[in-house]
C-alpha cells in the first residue's frame, strides 16, 4: 500500500492542519476515498457537538474487516499480519499471514453465527494476549456483532457489571492465560461472573494453557471443536456483513468519576479512518515494517494500534504475551532484536520499571532496526524520556509522546516521527482535525502562549466517542456539559511559547495508574463494601514507577488492633470487586475525613498530604472538623 495522505515535512503538516479545520468535509472525504466501501457516504460530517450527536460518513456502508484483511490479499496475502511472541521465550513464535488470518477470522465468524450470535448482538471477550483474541475481535466485526473486550486482570464482579450493562448474549474466553510466572484462571473467573448474568447463553472457550475447567452442558463450547465443525462443513467463506457507517463497532468500558463503569461506544467508519490515519502519520509507517505495541487489547491502545490501525495499513503487528520483566528485564529488547522491530510503542510505566534494572538487560541486544519509539497512557517524565532516547533510541530515533483517550479512538496530540518537532515531556502538536482549546474554570478560552488550563476539543473528529452505551445523557453530562459546545478531556494542560502542548494530569476524580484510568469513586465503593469500613477517600500521589499511586484514607469502626491484617483484608476486597489493578498502594486508617460544613470531603487537602506537600494545605479553620487534618498529618504514611 502507498499512503498519499502521509505527511512528510513540517510545512505539509501546517498546510494539512489548516485545511482539516477549514474544510473538514473535503479533507476527510479525500482520505476516505482510499478505503473499501460497499456504498459511499452522502455527507462526510454532521454534528450537534453540544448534545454529543456527531455522525461521520453517514449513508456509507462498509465492513472494517474488508479494509483490514480482504483488500490486502491480492498483493500482501503471504505477508505476515500477526507475529505472536508467546509468554515462554522457548516456545515457537507464530507467524500468521494475511491470507491465514482472513481464513481464521471467517471460520470463527461462522462459529459465532452457528452459536446464535447475529448482527447487533454484544459479545464480551475475556482472553489472554494471544492471536485468538485478535481473531475473535475481527470475527465479531465481520459478522456485525459488537465486541466488548474486558482486560484479563478484572475480577468476576467487574466482568459481571460490564456483561450486564452491555446485555451480552455470548462470552469468548480461554481456559487460562500466562502472565510471566503466573497463570490466570480466566474461565473460572467467567463462571463466577456469570452466576449473576442472565443474558449470556453461550460461552466459547479456547484451550490455551491446558488447565482443567468446568464446561456447562448446552452453554459452553470448545473453540477448536466449533472450528472443526465449520471446516468439515466445507463452507468456510463468510461474506463481510454490510454495516452502516454509524453502526456500533465496539464498546469499551472505562472508569469514571462515579462508581459505575462507562461503556464508551465507537462506531465503524469514523473510527476506522481515524485509527488508520493516525497510525500511518504518527509512526510514519512504511510498508514492510514490524510494529510492536506492548499494550493489551483489553485497552483502547490495543484496539487501535495492535489490531485496527496496523492491519488496515497492511502492517505486521507484533503481539506479546507476558510481562516486560519476565523471565528477565531484557524481554522487550530480546523481542526487538529477534524480530527486527521498526516501531516500539510502550508505556512510561514500563520504561520507568525497565530503567531500574540498569544497562545489563540491554547487553548483546541489537536495537539498530528501531526507527520510531513511542509512549502512551500517561505523560512521560523527563528522566524516563531521556533514558528511552539515549539507551534505546541511541539519541537518533524519534520519540512520539502520544496523548489520547479511550473516548478519542486514536492519537490526538503528538509529534509525527521525524517530521514535526519533539520536546521531552511534551505531546507537542495536535493532529490534523484536532482543535484543542485551553479554558479556565468558568469556561473562558485562554488565548496566547505560555498559558495553562483545562484541555477541551472544540470540533468533532472522526474517532470521537458517539455515546455511553445505554445512557446518552451520561455521555453528554460527562464530556460535553462542563464547557458548552466543547468536549472536555478531564486533563489539565499547558501550552508553551512555541504553541506546544504538555499534559499535566487529571483534573477530575479519575487517577491515571500505570496508564490505566481508575475512578476514585469505584475504588471507594469497593473499600466501603468491607465490613467495618464506615467511609473512605481515595486520592493520587506521585509514584516512581506507576506515575500515580493510590492513597486510601479509611475510617474503620471495628477492631483495628491488627492494622496489617485489616489492610490486607481491604486489599483483598478491592481485588475481588474490581481487580488487582485497583489495589491502593497505601492505606491510612483515620478517625475522620476533613469535610466542609455541608459534608463534602475535602479531597484537595487529602491530596496535598498524600503528595507530601502539607505546607500547601492552606487554611483549614472553615472545615467542619479541622482537628482531623492534624491527626492525619501526625500518622501520615
Amino acid at each position: 500500500m502507498n499512503f498519499p495522505y502521509q505527511i512528510k515535512n513540517l510545512e505539509q503538516y501546517q498546510q494539512e492542519y489548516k485545511r482539516s479545520l477549514d474544510d473538514p468535509s473535503g479533507f476527510w472525504g479525500d482520505i476516505a476515498e482510499h478505503f473499501t466501501w460497499k456504498k459511499k457516504w452522502d455527507t462526510v460530517v454532521q454534528s450537534d457537538f453540544h448534545h454529543a450527536d456527531t455522525r461521520w460518513f453517514e449513508g456509507a456502508q462498509l465492513n472494517i474487516t474488508e479494509n483490514c484483511l480482504d483488500r490486502h490479499l491480492a498483493d500482501r496475502g503471504d505477508h505476515t499480519a500477526i507475529l505472536f511472541e508467546p509468554n515462554d521465550p522457548n516456545k515457537e513464535v507464530q507467524k500468521i499471514s494475511y491470507a491465514e488470518l482472513h481464513k481464521r477470522v471467517m471460520e470463527f465468524a461462522w462459529v459465532l453465527k452457528n452459536n446464535g450470535v447475529k448482527k447487533g448482538d454484544r459479545v464480551c471477550i475475556y482472553m489472554g494476549m494471544i492471536p485468538e483474541l485478535a481473531i475473535a475481535v475481527l470475527a465479531c466485526a465481520r459478522l456485525g456483532a459488537v465486541h466488548s473486550v474486558i482486560f484479563g486482570g478484572f475480577s468476576a464482579q467487574s466482568i459481571s457489571d460490564r456483561i450486564q450493562d452491555a446485555q451480552a448474549n455470548c462470552v469468548i474466553t480461554c481456559d487460562g492465560a500466562n502472565r510471566g510466572a503466573k497463570t490466570i484462571p480466566l474461565k473460572s473467573v467467567i463462571d463466577d461472573a456469570l452466576v449473576s448474568c442472565n443474558t449470556v447463553n453461550k460461552v466459547i472457550v479456547y484451550d490455551h494453557i491446558q488447565t482443567p475447567v468446568s464446561m456447562i452442558k448446552g452453554r459452553d463450547a470448545w473453540w477448536n471443536e466449533e472450528v472443526d465443525k465449520v471446516q468439515q462443513s466445507g463452507n468456510t467463506y463468510f461474506p463481510a456483513e454490510s454495516m452502516d457507517a454509524e453502526d456500533l463497532l465496539f464498546i469499551l468500558y472505562t472508569s469514571g468519576s462515579t462508581g459505575k463503569p462507562k461503556g464508551v461506544v465507537h462506531t465503524t467508519a469514523g473510527y476506522m479512518v481515524w485509527a488508520h490515519y493516525t497510525f500511518v502519520n504518527v509512526f510514519q509507517y512504511q510498508p514492510g515494517q514490524v510494529h510492536f505495541c506492548t499494550a493489551d487489547i483489553g485497552w483502547i491502545t490495543g484496539h487501535s494500534y495492535i489490531v485496527y490501525g496496523p492491519l488496515s495499513a497492511g502492517a505486521t503487528t507484533l503481539m506479546f504475551e507476558g510481562v516486560p520483566t519476565w523471565p528477565d528485564a531484557g524481554r522487550f529488547w530480546e523481542i526487538t532484536d529477534k524480530h527486527q522491530v521498526d516501531i516500539l510503542y510502550t508505556a512510561p510505566t514500563a520504561i520507568r520499571s525497565l530503567m531500574g534494572f540498569g544497562k545489563e538487560p540491554l547487553q548483546g541486544k541489537d536495537l539498530s532496526t528501531l526507527k520510531v519509539l513511542g509512549t502512551v497512557g500517561e505523560p512521560i517524565n523527563s528522566e524516563a524520556w531521556h533514558w528511552y532516547d539515549k539507551e534505546i533510541g541511541k539519541e537518533k530515533t524519534p520519540i512520539v509522546d502520544t496523548w489520547w483517550q479511550t473516548e478519542t479512538g486514536g492519537i490526538m496530540i503528538s509529534n509525527l516521527a521525524g517530521v514535526t518537532p519533539s520536546k521531552p515531556t511534551y505531546a507537542t502538536l495536535p493532529l490534523p482535525g484536532i482543535a484543542p482549546e485551553l479554558v479556565d474554570e468558568n469556561g473562558n478560552v485562554i488565548e496566547g502562549m505560555d498559558v495553562s488550563g483545562n484541555l477541551c476539543i472544540a470540533k468533532p473528529w472522526p474517532g470521537m466517542i458517539r455515546t455511553t452505551y445505554g445512557n446518552h445523557e451520561r455521555c453528554i453530562e460527562t464530556y460535553f456539559s462542563a464547557y458548552k459546545g466543547k468536549y472536555f478531556t478531564g486533563d489539565g494542560c499547558l501550552r508553551d511559547a512555541e504553541g506546544m502542548y504538555r499534559i499535566t494530569g487529571r483534573v477530575d476524580d479519575v487517577l491515571n495508574v500505570s496508564g490505566h484510568r481508575i475512578g476514585t469513586a469505584e475504588v471507594e465503593n469497593a473499600i466501603n463494601m468491607h465490613e467495618g469500613v464506615v467511609e473512605s477517600a481515595i486520592v493520587g500521589y506521585p509514584h516512581d514507577v506507576k506515575g500515580q499511586g493510590i492513597y486510601a484514607y479509611v475510617i474503620f469502626s471495628g477492631d483495628s488492633s491488627n492494622p496489617d491484617l485489616l489492610k490486607a483484608d481491604i486489599l483483598q476486597t478491592v481485588s475481588r470487586l474490581i481487580g488487582p489493578i485497583a489495589k491502593p498502594d497505601k492505606i491510612q486508617l483515620v478517625s475522620g475525613l476533613p469535610k466542609t460544613r455541608s459534608g463534602k470531603i475535602m479531597r484537595r487537602i487529602l491530596r496535598k498530604i498524600a503528595e507530601g506537600e502539607s505546607d500547601k494545605i492552606g487554611d483549614t479553620s472553615t472545615l467542619l472538623n479541622p482537628e482531623v487534618v492534624d491527626e492525619i498529618l501526625l500518622n501520615f504514611i
